[in-house]
Protein backbone atom coordinates (compact mmCIF):
# COMPACT_ATOMS: atom_id res chain seq x y z
CA UNK A 1 0.00 0.00 0.00
CA UNK A 2 1.27 3.60 -0.72
CA UNK A 3 -0.28 6.31 1.44
CA UNK A 4 0.58 9.84 0.74
CA UNK A 5 -0.38 12.10 3.76
CA UNK A 6 -0.80 16.32 3.46
CA UNK A 7 0.71 18.68 5.59
CA UNK A 8 0.83 22.68 5.14
CA UNK A 9 0.45 24.45 8.21
CA UNK A 10 0.34 24.43 11.97
CA UNK A 11 -2.66 22.95 12.70
CA UNK A 12 -2.09 20.36 9.97
CA UNK A 13 1.45 19.23 11.51
CA UNK A 14 -0.30 18.99 14.86
CA UNK A 15 -2.94 16.22 13.45
CA UNK A 16 -1.10 14.66 11.01
CA UNK A 17 1.97 13.90 13.19
CA UNK A 18 0.37 10.81 15.31
CA UNK A 19 -1.10 9.38 12.05
CA UNK A 20 1.63 9.04 10.65
CA UNK A 21 3.32 7.63 13.31
CA UNK A 22 0.67 4.78 14.15
CA UNK A 23 0.43 4.07 10.29
CA UNK A 24 4.04 3.28 9.71
CA UNK A 25 4.33 1.31 12.43
CA UNK A 26 0.95 -0.62 11.84
CA UNK A 27 2.10 -0.83 7.92
CA UNK A 28 5.96 -0.94 7.86
CA UNK A 29 5.79 -2.59 4.47
CA UNK A 30 4.17 0.33 2.71
CA UNK A 31 5.43 2.92 1.40
CA UNK A 32 4.71 6.34 3.33
CA UNK A 33 5.34 9.36 1.24
CA UNK A 34 5.21 12.90 3.21
CA UNK A 35 4.11 16.14 0.87
CA UNK A 36 4.07 19.22 2.55
CA UNK A 37 2.44 22.28 0.78
CA UNK A 38 4.64 24.95 1.94
CA UNK A 39 1.38 27.30 3.06
CA UNK A 40 2.96 27.89 6.32
CA UNK A 41 6.86 28.21 5.51
CA UNK A 42 8.67 30.25 7.91
CA UNK A 43 10.43 28.58 10.58
CA UNK A 44 8.11 29.66 13.69
CA UNK A 45 4.88 28.23 11.53
CA UNK A 46 6.69 25.27 10.00
CA UNK A 47 9.92 23.86 10.65
CA UNK A 48 9.53 24.37 14.66
CA UNK A 49 6.78 21.87 14.46
CA UNK A 50 8.19 19.53 12.04
CA UNK A 51 11.01 19.20 14.74
CA UNK A 52 8.86 19.24 17.61
CA UNK A 53 6.16 17.03 16.59
CA UNK A 54 9.02 14.22 15.30
CA UNK A 55 7.28 14.51 11.86
CA UNK A 56 9.37 12.79 9.01
CA UNK A 57 12.03 15.28 6.76
CA UNK A 58 9.04 15.85 3.78
CA UNK A 59 9.18 14.26 0.75
CA UNK A 60 8.22 16.77 -1.61
CA UNK A 61 8.32 20.14 -1.04
CA UNK A 62 5.31 22.18 -2.90
CA UNK A 63 6.40 25.94 -2.10
CA UNK A 64 2.99 27.42 -3.04
CA UNK A 65 3.53 30.05 -0.33
CA UNK A 66 0.79 32.93 0.64
CA UNK A 67 -1.39 34.67 -1.47
CA UNK A 68 -5.19 35.01 -2.68
CA UNK A 69 -7.30 31.81 -1.39
CA UNK A 70 -7.72 30.73 -5.01
CA UNK A 71 -3.97 31.74 -5.87
CA UNK A 72 -3.07 28.88 -2.88
CA UNK A 73 -5.56 26.22 -3.60
CA UNK A 74 -4.23 26.59 -7.74
CA UNK A 75 -1.16 25.93 -6.83
CA UNK A 76 -1.58 23.31 -4.36
CA UNK A 77 -3.33 21.48 -7.11
CA UNK A 78 -1.27 21.88 -10.04
CA UNK A 79 1.85 21.22 -7.86
CA UNK A 80 0.54 17.91 -6.36
CA UNK A 81 -0.48 16.73 -9.76
CA UNK A 82 2.98 16.23 -10.47
CA UNK A 83 3.22 14.03 -7.32
CA UNK A 84 0.36 11.82 -7.43
CA UNK A 85 1.63 10.63 -11.09
CA UNK A 86 4.64 9.96 -9.80
CA UNK A 87 4.19 7.95 -6.40
CA UNK A 88 0.79 6.85 -7.22
CA UNK A 89 -0.76 6.19 -4.11
CA UNK A 90 -3.82 4.35 -3.14
CA UNK A 91 -4.83 6.50 -0.53
CA UNK A 92 -4.06 10.33 0.14
CA UNK A 93 -4.90 11.75 3.80
CA UNK A 94 -5.42 15.10 4.18
CA UNK A 95 -6.12 16.99 7.56
CA UNK A 96 -8.35 20.15 8.34
CA UNK A 97 -9.87 22.50 6.53
CA UNK A 98 -6.92 24.85 4.84
CA UNK A 99 -6.09 25.45 1.75
CA UNK A 100 -3.65 22.98 1.08
CA UNK A 101 -5.98 20.16 2.07
CA UNK A 102 -8.89 20.78 -0.66
CA UNK A 103 -6.49 21.52 -3.48
CA UNK A 104 -5.02 18.23 -2.41
CA UNK A 105 -8.17 17.00 -2.30
CA UNK A 106 -9.48 18.12 -5.58
CA UNK A 107 -6.11 17.25 -7.39
CA UNK A 108 -6.61 13.48 -5.74
CA UNK A 109 -9.96 12.76 -6.39
CA UNK A 110 -9.40 14.15 -10.30
CA UNK A 111 -6.99 11.49 -10.41
CA UNK A 112 -9.15 8.62 -9.18
CA UNK A 113 -7.01 8.58 -5.85
CA UNK A 114 -9.29 7.60 -2.94
CA UNK A 115 -8.86 10.63 -0.17
CA UNK A 116 -9.17 10.23 3.47
CA UNK A 117 -10.09 13.64 5.76
CA UNK A 118 -8.97 13.80 9.31
CA UNK A 119 -11.16 16.31 11.12
CA UNK A 120 -14.38 15.77 8.96
CA UNK A 121 -17.68 17.18 9.18
CA UNK A 122 -17.10 20.36 11.16
CA UNK A 123 -19.42 22.69 10.18
CA UNK A 124 -19.68 26.40 11.96
CA UNK A 125 -22.44 27.30 8.89
CA UNK A 126 -20.96 30.40 7.75
CA UNK A 127 -19.97 30.74 4.34
CA UNK A 128 -17.93 33.79 4.86
CA UNK A 129 -15.27 31.64 6.32
CA UNK A 130 -12.72 30.19 3.31
CA UNK A 131 -12.56 27.33 5.73
CA UNK A 132 -15.90 26.25 5.55
CA UNK A 133 -16.02 25.97 2.19
CA UNK A 134 -12.89 24.05 2.07
CA UNK A 135 -14.54 21.62 4.61
CA UNK A 136 -17.38 21.06 2.72
CA UNK A 137 -16.05 20.28 -0.42
CA UNK A 138 -13.27 18.01 0.63
CA UNK A 139 -16.13 15.44 2.37
CA UNK A 140 -17.85 15.90 -0.75
CA UNK A 141 -14.68 13.98 -2.83
CA UNK A 142 -13.54 11.83 0.61
CA UNK A 143 -14.11 8.44 0.97
CA UNK A 144 -13.04 8.04 4.21
CA UNK A 145 -14.20 10.75 6.94
CA UNK A 146 -12.77 10.73 9.89
CA UNK A 147 -15.31 12.38 12.58
CA UNK A 148 -14.00 13.61 16.08
CA UNK A 149 -17.20 14.65 17.31
CA UNK A 150 -20.43 12.87 17.16
CA UNK A 151 -22.46 16.29 15.85
CA UNK A 152 -19.92 15.64 12.77
CA UNK A 153 -21.94 12.84 11.89
CA UNK A 154 -25.05 14.67 12.35
CA UNK A 155 -23.73 17.68 9.91
CA UNK A 156 -22.68 15.21 7.48
CA UNK A 157 -25.76 13.33 7.57
CA UNK A 158 -27.70 16.49 6.80
CA UNK A 159 -25.44 16.69 3.53
CA UNK A 160 -26.34 12.92 2.53
CA UNK A 161 -23.23 11.78 3.49
CA UNK A 162 -23.24 8.34 5.34
CA UNK A 163 -20.66 5.80 4.14
CA UNK A 164 -17.56 6.38 5.12
CA UNK A 165 -18.13 7.49 8.34
CA UNK A 166 -15.58 6.76 11.24
CA UNK A 167 -15.77 8.30 14.35
CA UNK A 168 -12.30 8.12 15.73
CA UNK A 169 -11.44 10.70 18.16
CA UNK A 170 -9.51 13.93 17.77
CA UNK A 171 -5.93 13.05 16.31
CA UNK A 172 -4.66 16.94 17.60
CA UNK A 173 -5.42 15.69 21.44
CA UNK A 174 -3.38 12.72 20.37
CA UNK A 175 -0.22 15.30 19.96
CA UNK A 176 -0.48 16.68 23.27
CA UNK A 177 -1.24 14.07 25.30
CA UNK A 178 2.49 12.53 24.09
CA UNK A 179 3.76 15.96 24.60
CA UNK A 180 2.74 16.84 28.02
CA UNK A 181 5.02 15.62 30.03
CA UNK A 182 7.70 17.89 28.14
CA UNK A 183 5.42 21.20 27.81
CA UNK A 184 4.42 20.27 31.61
CA UNK A 185 8.63 20.52 32.58
CA UNK A 186 9.21 23.62 30.34
CA UNK A 187 6.91 26.29 33.01
CA UNK A 188 7.74 28.62 29.73
CA UNK A 189 5.59 31.40 32.09
CA UNK A 190 8.53 31.57 33.61
CA UNK A 191 10.32 32.56 30.87
CA UNK A 192 7.49 35.12 30.24
CA UNK A 193 7.79 37.19 33.36
CA UNK A 194 4.18 35.84 34.99
CA UNK A 195 3.02 33.43 37.28
CA UNK A 196 1.10 29.74 37.12
CA UNK A 197 -2.96 30.90 36.60
CA UNK A 198 -2.26 34.34 36.71
CA UNK A 199 -2.20 35.67 33.36
CA UNK A 200 -4.56 35.99 29.70
CA UNK A 201 -3.04 34.23 26.91
CA UNK A 202 -4.33 35.66 23.32
CA UNK A 203 -3.60 33.94 19.92
CA UNK A 204 -5.74 35.75 17.29
CA UNK A 205 -4.84 35.38 13.51
CA UNK A 206 -8.50 35.24 11.43
CA UNK A 207 -8.53 37.75 8.74
CA UNK A 208 -12.56 39.11 9.78
CA UNK A 209 -10.73 40.06 13.17
CA UNK A 210 -7.72 41.59 12.03
CA UNK A 211 -7.52 42.41 8.83
CA UNK A 212 -10.15 45.26 9.10
CA UNK A 213 -10.99 47.68 11.57
CA UNK A 214 -11.55 45.79 14.89
CA UNK A 215 -8.22 45.22 15.58
CA UNK A 216 -7.02 48.18 16.68
CA UNK A 217 -9.84 48.23 19.02
CA UNK A 218 -9.20 44.67 20.36
CA UNK A 219 -5.67 45.91 20.82
CA UNK A 220 -7.19 48.62 22.85
CA UNK A 221 -8.67 47.02 24.81
CA UNK A 222 -6.60 44.10 26.22
CA UNK A 223 -4.32 46.90 26.86
CA UNK A 224 -7.24 47.80 29.30
CA UNK A 225 -7.26 44.24 30.82
CA UNK A 226 -3.49 44.06 30.96
CA UNK A 227 -3.79 46.76 33.57
CA UNK A 228 -5.56 44.35 36.15
CA UNK A 229 -4.30 41.06 34.76
CA UNK A 230 -0.72 40.39 32.45
CA UNK A 231 -1.71 39.97 29.08
CA UNK A 232 0.77 37.63 26.92
CA UNK A 233 0.31 37.77 22.97
CA UNK A 234 2.66 35.60 20.86
CA UNK A 235 1.44 37.00 17.50
CA UNK A 236 0.80 35.13 14.54
CA UNK A 237 2.46 36.38 11.69
CA UNK A 238 -0.69 37.72 10.17
CA UNK A 239 -1.31 39.60 13.06
CA UNK A 240 2.49 41.03 13.59
CA UNK A 241 2.12 42.58 10.17
CA UNK A 242 -1.14 44.18 11.22
CA UNK A 243 0.12 45.76 14.18
CA UNK A 244 3.01 47.38 12.44
CA UNK A 245 0.81 50.29 12.15
CA UNK A 246 -1.24 50.20 15.59
CA UNK A 247 -0.11 52.11 19.17
CA UNK A 248 0.51 49.27 21.72
CA UNK A 249 -0.32 49.73 25.35
CA UNK A 250 2.54 49.29 27.44
CA UNK A 251 1.78 46.71 29.40
CA UNK A 252 0.25 44.65 26.49
CA UNK A 253 3.27 41.90 25.98
CA UNK A 254 3.08 41.65 22.65
CA UNK A 255 5.71 38.51 21.48
CA UNK A 256 7.20 36.60 18.30
CA UNK A 257 5.44 33.60 17.45
CA UNK A 258 6.01 30.48 19.62
CA UNK A 259 7.07 27.12 19.08
CA UNK A 260 3.95 24.26 19.91
CA UNK A 261 5.54 22.95 23.30
CA UNK A 262 6.38 26.31 24.48
CA UNK A 263 2.60 27.60 23.72
CA UNK A 264 1.06 24.70 25.48
CA UNK A 265 3.12 24.88 28.43
CA UNK A 266 1.94 28.57 28.34
CA UNK A 267 -2.01 27.46 27.46
CA UNK A 268 -1.66 25.22 30.46
CA UNK A 269 -0.45 27.59 32.66
CA UNK A 270 -2.86 30.04 32.02
CA UNK A 271 -5.61 31.52 34.02
CA UNK A 272 -7.27 31.68 30.77
CA UNK A 273 -7.26 32.09 26.84
CA UNK A 274 -8.77 34.47 24.37
CA UNK A 275 -8.47 33.24 20.63
CA UNK A 276 -10.07 33.10 17.44
CA UNK A 277 -8.38 29.31 16.83
CA UNK A 278 -9.94 26.17 16.76
CA UNK A 279 -7.50 24.30 17.25
CA UNK A 280 -6.87 26.38 20.74
CA UNK A 281 -10.75 25.66 21.55
CA UNK A 282 -10.03 22.16 21.49
CA UNK A 283 -7.00 22.02 23.27
CA UNK A 284 -8.08 24.27 26.37
CA UNK A 285 -11.42 22.17 26.28
CA UNK A 286 -8.62 18.87 27.21
CA UNK A 287 -6.36 21.38 29.21
CA UNK A 288 -9.34 22.12 31.56
CA UNK A 289 -8.57 25.93 30.96
CA UNK A 290 -11.05 28.82 30.90
CA UNK A 291 -11.30 29.62 27.15
CA UNK A 292 -12.75 32.95 24.98
CA UNK A 293 -13.41 32.61 21.79
CA UNK A 294 -13.86 35.94 19.73
CA UNK A 295 -16.19 34.49 17.10
CA UNK A 296 -19.88 34.64 15.64
CA UNK A 297 -19.55 31.30 15.35
CA UNK A 298 -17.44 27.63 16.15
CA UNK A 299 -17.40 24.63 13.82
CA UNK A 300 -16.31 22.66 17.39
CA UNK A 301 -19.59 22.75 19.40
CA UNK A 302 -18.47 19.94 21.85
CA UNK A 303 -15.84 22.73 22.90
CA UNK A 304 -18.99 25.40 24.37
CA UNK A 305 -21.36 21.75 25.51
CA UNK A 306 -18.36 19.90 26.73
CA UNK A 307 -15.45 21.91 27.48
CA UNK A 308 -14.53 25.40 28.66
CA UNK A 309 -15.52 27.22 25.80
CA UNK A 310 -16.99 30.74 25.87
CA UNK A 311 -18.19 32.47 22.66
CA UNK A 312 -18.01 36.15 22.65
CA UNK A 313 -18.95 36.49 19.21
CA UNK A 314 -16.81 38.79 16.77
CA UNK A 315 -17.27 41.94 18.94
CA UNK A 316 -14.24 43.22 20.92
CA UNK A 317 -16.03 44.96 23.30
CA UNK A 318 -16.86 41.77 24.85
CA UNK A 319 -13.02 41.40 25.80
CA UNK A 320 -13.16 43.23 29.26
CA UNK A 321 -15.83 40.76 30.78
CA UNK A 322 -12.99 38.03 30.45
CA UNK A 323 -12.26 39.99 34.00
CA UNK A 324 -15.10 39.17 35.30
CA UNK A 325 -15.77 35.58 34.06
CA UNK A 326 -12.49 34.80 35.01
CA UNK A 327 -13.59 35.87 38.35
CA UNK A 328 -16.32 33.78 38.52
CA UNK A 329 -14.80 30.55 38.56
CA UNK A 330 -14.08 28.74 35.50
CA UNK A 331 -16.28 25.96 33.97
CA UNK A 332 -14.59 23.31 33.97
CA UNK A 333 -15.25 20.02 32.50
CA UNK A 334 -15.44 16.46 34.08
CA UNK A 335 -13.59 14.61 31.80
CA UNK A 336 -12.52 15.27 28.03
CA UNK A 337 -14.89 15.43 24.91
CA UNK A 338 -15.92 10.87 23.98
CA UNK A 339 -12.52 9.46 22.40
CA UNK A 340 -10.26 12.82 22.94
CA UNK A 341 -8.26 9.63 24.90
CA UNK A 342 -4.43 9.96 22.72
CA UNK A 343 -5.74 6.94 20.82
CA UNK A 344 -7.43 8.67 17.55
CA UNK A 345 -4.55 7.94 15.40
CA UNK A 346 -4.90 4.40 16.30
CA UNK A 347 -8.20 4.31 15.30
CA UNK A 348 -7.08 5.81 11.95
CA UNK A 349 -4.96 3.33 11.53
CA UNK A 350 -7.47 0.29 12.23
CA UNK A 351 -9.54 1.61 9.60
CA UNK A 352 -6.61 2.39 6.40
CA UNK A 353 -4.88 -1.22 7.61
CA UNK A 354 -8.14 -2.47 6.77
CA UNK A 355 -8.20 -0.99 3.38
CA UNK A 356 -4.29 -2.98 2.90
Amino acid sequence: MNILYVVGTRPNFIKMAPVIARLRERLPDAQHVVVHTGQHYDRAMSEIFLEELDIPEPDHLLAVGSGPDTLMTARVMERIADVLAQEQPDLVLVPGDVNSTLGASLAAAQARVPVGHIESGLRSYDPSMPEELNRVLTDRVSDLLFIHSAEAADNLAREGITDGVHFVGNTMIDSLVALEPRFRALEAEKAAGVERGGYLLVTLHRPALVDGPLLPRTIELLGQVATELPVVFPAHPRTAARLESIRIPARLRITAPVGYLEFLSLQSAAGGVLTDSGGVQEETTFLGVPCFTLRANTERPVTLTHGTNVLLGLDPEQIPSVLERLGEGPKRPTSPPPLWDGHAAERVADVVAGRA
